[in-house]
């Protein structure tokens, strides 16, 4: 009787084992993984292409593969200019790129782009990020920011002819988008809108005499090969910020923990996207003089008449704002107080 006791303990002890391990176990141990498509126009070898994607392997080490990236570079999932109406309509589930794209759509973000006269990356990126969680603008409301990020001081290149003076730019057709475009209409040269992977063959080809950019674009997009001069502006520098955004629905569908996570990830690497690209102008300025082209300063006196040629920008776009009841004078007041830090 006994050891009939115990053999039918150790059968049902086996098949209770068992009907643990495939009920449970399963839950536990095979749970379905998420993966998001992430569209950027960078191509991949750039290192704002290399730090996304990196981004996304981040993501899926600290969720422990419960939300995996599937990335897409160079334009090949969705065009740069369509790639926020991708990310609100689904086509792409986290898209990354620039506000001047796809102008008028971000009014009160767009006023970073302005020629305030930035130093570096890192100070755009901060007061990017910063206006963003201080005004919170509805132009996002769509979808669910990551980050924003900004460039280092944008100055016009130029092919064939030396520009010293504000003289010099009249009649040029300088490739620039969004806010560029309006600085370079300002300083007296001709914009003609162009998205950047379309610039190379444009000022090859002589289609334009020149490009506004930042000094990383001569080795990033290897545009140092066909320009000869960099006029370098610091008085009128602009900046060009991008963004990073997830689906909506996307996002709500992700559990909170895993949003925590990643909201974590974004802090961080907002400042790595900042600190590249002043790393990334450092190589830039190497690989445009390797190239026997030449760097401009300007005097005092000419950065001065940069700086008035450019002001005017400044002041329209904040009455534009204020008729928009967007806040205009706060928020141009907060990116001056707050470029004093640097």
């Amino acid at each position: 009787m006994k050891k009939n006791s115990m053999r039918s303990f150790t059968v049902l002890t086996l098949v209770f084992t068992c009907f643990i391990f495939f009920s449970v176990a399963p839950c536990q141990s095979f749970a379905k993984s998420v993966t998001l498509t992430y569209s950027n126009f960078f191509p991949p070898t750039h290192i704002q292409s290399k730090l996304a994607e990196s981004w996304c392997k981040e993501v899926e080490k600290r969720t422990e593969g419960r939300i995996k990236v599937q990335y897409y570079a160079g334009q090949t999932l969705t065009k740069a200019k369509q790639t926020y109406d991708s990310v609100v309509d689904g086509i792409a589930d986290i898209g990354y790129s620039a506000l001047a794209y796809t102008r008028g759509r971000f009014p009160v973000m767009s006023f970073i782009d302005l020629p305030f006269g930035y130093p570096s990356g890192t100070a755009a990126t901060m007061i990017a990020n910063e206006l963003y969680k201080k005004f919170t603008p509805k132009e996002f409301k769509e979808t669910q920011v990551m980050y924003i990020h900004g460039h280092g001081p944008g100055f016009i290149h130029v092919k064939g002819k030396e520009v010293k003076k504000l003289e010099d730019l009249k009649g040029l057709k300088i490739r620039s988008t969004g806010t560029s475009a309006e600085v370079v209409k300002a300083l007296g040269a001709t914009p003609v809108p162009m998205p950047m992977p379309e610039c190379y063959q444009s000022l090859q080809k002589g289609v334009v005499d020149g490009s506004a950019y930042p000094l990383e674009a001569n080795k990033g997009w290897k545009l140092g090969e066909v320009t000869d001069y960099a006029v370098c502006a610091y008085s009128a520098a602009y900046t060009t910020s991008f963004f990073i955004v997830m689906n909506k629905d996307k996002w709500n569908s992700l559990g909170s923990k895993d949003q925590k996570i990643i909201e974590a990830i974004n802090v961080e690497w907002a400042i790595k996207h900042g600190e590249a690209w002043d790393s990334s102008d450092m190589e830039g300025i190497r690989f445009f003089m390797k190239q026997g082209n030449t760097m401009i300063g300007l005097d005092d006196k000419e950065s001065e008449r940069w700086k008035k040629a450019v002001d005017p920008l400044i002041d329209n776009y904040q009455k534009k704002l204020d008729k928009k009841k967007l806040n205009g004078g706060e928020v141009i007041k907060f990116i001056r107080e707050s470029l004093k830090k640097f």
